[in-house]
């Protein structure tokens, strides 16, 4: 492991030690609270989406889906089985990711357009599905989830979200992801399976949008199928498209600015998704690659910068 990224968990665990700190000492209530924690699951979220329509360029507009069969099975695991809050968390993100290959092999040969389409229709499936089976709750859902999401866990299940997606960005299968995106056709001609890396980055998305659903069932109580409806997977690709498509530094700041929006709106709910409407125009306007565009954390930017005006400095001395 380089220092670069060493110094990015350092600096990752100093962030949570101080908001664990705040937390302890009462400076940060409720409310706060519950919004670190509702950060935690949008950063999931948007990071695991980046990796499908960002990295891999295709339209996923149902990522909603995969969060709801997480949600539900992790819940009826802790609620109707006992089962350990962490299994059952794993289990939620496994199901929903058999459910992105199973969804992801016919529908990932379309594109564009298509592709969202497909993608929209399975979210509004399982919705349905949730609507009318008993077993679950039906319409009103199901309540008395244990709430046994904390800080720390939440923390890191992000943490671990975020280091195991951008090593996978950065590997051979990434790279494999990227040519896809870039120009499919060339990708194929240059021996690359893009079918198969397709269904890889779309079920490695749905796992991580699995476990994110159950984590945020057992912080809020309660869910119902109008939790994950299509509006849901909207405010995800916000996230994602405001942060910056490709971005897995953009889609962190689009979920926490989301969330933060999100928050301080809730005594407007009608107001919301103009809101964001009206932001995502905006930004299409003035800045369409998103707030970060594809820019990536890194500190040899910093260090060339820092060579480059040392060099200046010496230069001018000289002359």
């Amino acid at each position: 492991m380089n220092k670069k990224f060493w110094l990015g968990i350092i600096t990752a665990l100093v962030l949570y030690g101080v908001v664990q700190v705040l937390l302890t000492t009462g400076v940060l209530d409720d409310v706060q609270r519950s919004m670190l924690l509702l950060i935690c699951v949008n950063v999931m979220l948007a990071v695991s989406l980046n990796l499908i329509n960002g990295i891999t360029g295709q339209f996923s507009i149902g990522h909603a889906g995969f969060m709801s069969v997480g949600a539900y099975t992790s819940a009826i695991l802790t609620l109707d089985h006992n089962a350990p809050f962490i299994l059952a968390i794993i289990a939620g993100g496994v199901v929903a990711a058999i459910c992105g290959v199973l969804i992801g092999m016919p529908t990932l040969r379309l594109n564009g357009d298509y592709l969202a389409i497909a993608t929209l229709g399975f979210g509004e499936i399982i919705r349905i599905i949730m609507l009318n089976t008993e077993y679950v709750g039906g319409a009103s859902g199901l309540s008395g989830i244990p709430a046994k999401s904390t800080w720390t866990i939440m923390f890191f299940f992000m943490l671990i979200t975020i280091v195991l997606i951008n090593n996978f960005i950065r590997s051979t299968h990434g790279r494999a992801c990227l040519a896809i995106r870039e120009n499919e056709i060339a990708a194929e001609a240059m021996g690359i399976n893009t079918t198969l890396y397709k269904v890889i980055a779309f079920t490695l998305g749905a796992l991580f949008a699995g476990m994110a659903g159950g984590l945020s069932a057992h912080t809020f109580y309660v869910i119902t199928p109008g939790s994950f409806n299509f509006l849901k997977s909207f405010e995800i690709l916000v996230m994602v498209v405001l942060g910056g498509l490709g971005s897995t530094a953009g889609s962190i700041v689009g979920a926490v600015f989301v969330t933060l929006l999100y928050t301080y709106l809730r005594d407007f709910p009608e107001w919301r998704m103009i809101i964001y409407s009206i932001v995502l125009i905006l930004m299409m306007i003035f800045r369409p690659g998103g707030l970060l565009g594809s820019t990536k954390f890194s500190l040899k930017k910093f260090g060339k910068k820092e060579a480059k005006a040392n060099g200046g400095i010496g230069d001018s001395s000289a002359s």
